[in-house]
């Protein structure tokens, strides 16, 4: 049975008190009783009940952290921003995956708000869930990741991802592109919406045509995701079929680079392909991809500062801060060729 405090004041000599000024404050506790304290400590090999001190305390020495799909590398970043933030302040992170599932998130959600964390950084399904507004009424501080808040009384982190995807768009369009394929569209994300909104803007405006986009909603924005969608466009007639592809995330786009290759199709030469977020995997491809670098450490650590400030409630002013991508050009759209050969 593990050793009780009880157990260590009796083994020192002391009361019970003492051992608790010893662990919660040792300043209050003379050198050698405090010595015989970490002695006992030491010999029944007694560990503190942080359960029942959190229960006291009305929270834990933790925050948690939901993200839609650990397997993206993207919110690995975002998950080490986060901790280079509250390691020092002496916290700790509990790191949990949505799946993208709403009953997954909110289960989650109950969990943390059961471990008394002192605040909760959230990359949110596509609708937000009451859960969140939950928390909040009970004091739990809540910071969107990657989402702008809907109102101004919530702090949040996000990226201008209209001017991403316009970034995107418009490197293929200066290359000559004019047919060209958004890889994600029926995700119900409004990052990704509006990532969408941003190509279909850029398109638009250079090629006044409708048709010029072709848009492609795999099931999920994963490798495989990104295959299937590669596999129908290598499918289209020639007249139909786009020369180059925007993709949502960076893991569609390695799947298209996958299957292009896999089909015989040269990229850049046949097909061009710019990603977005711009993980490291991207840098590292066989060919390296073009990709709209979101600041993924930065979300992180930003959304982090955020949270302990208004945990400690000391006045706290809300922020909705966004930040700019940026479009980082490599092999994958370097080059475009016509159907005869020749350059542009």
């Amino acid at each position: 049975m593990p050793a009780s405090i009880r157990d260590v004041a009796e083994h020192a000599g002391v009361s019970v008190g003492t051992v608790s000024n010893v662990l919660n404050r040792p300043e209050l506790v003379s050198d050698h009783t405090r010595e015989r304290v970490l002695d006992a400590i030491a010999a029944l090999g007694f560990v503190r009940n942080e359960s029942a001190r959190h229960l006291r305390a009305g929270h834990s020495r933790t925050i948690g952290l939901v993200v839609l799909d650990i397997a993206n590398p993207f919110f690995t970043d975002v998950a080490r921003g986060v901790d280079d933030v509250v390691d020092p302040a002496g916290l700790a992170v509990i790191l949990c995956n949505s799946d993208d599932r709403p009953e997954k998130e909110s289960a989650h959600l109950d969990v943390l708000a059961e471990q008394r964390v002192q605040g909760v950084l959230i990359t949110p399904t596509a609708e937000l869930s009451p859960h969140l507004d939950s928390l909040r009424r009970r004091g739990i501080p809540v910071v969107l990741v990657d989402r702008r808040a809907p109102t101004p009384d919530q702090c949040s982190v996000a990226v201008d991802d209209v001017l991403g995807g316009r970034l995107a768009a418009e490197h293929l369009l200066e290359r000559g592109h004019r047919r060209i394929a958004f890889i994600g569209g029926a995700s119900g994300l409004p990052q990704v919406q509006e990532r969408h909104a941003g190509v279909v803007a850029a398109v638009r405006e250079a090629t006044g045509d409708e048709d010029a986009l072709l848009v492609l909603s795999p099931e999920h924005l994963t490798v495989a995701g990104g295959r299937e969608a590669a596999a129908r466009i290598v499918g289209l007639p020639a007249a139909r079929r786009p020369t180059a592809a925007v993709c949502a995330n960076d893991l569609l786009a390695l799947g298209v680079l996958q299957e292009m290759v896999r089909q015989g199709v040269r990229v850049p030469d046949d097909f061009a392909i710019v990603g977005y977020d711009d993980i490291d995997f991207a840098a590292a491809a066989a060919v390296p991809l073009t990709s709209v670098r979101k600041p993924r450490a930065a979300l992180g650590s930003r959304a982090a500062e955020l949270l302990l400030d208004e945990a400690r409630g000391e006045g706290h002013a809300h922020v909705q801060e966004v930040f700019e991508p940026t479009l980082v050009v490599r092999e994958s759209s370097m080059v475009f060729r016509d159907r005869e050969g020749a350059a542009p």
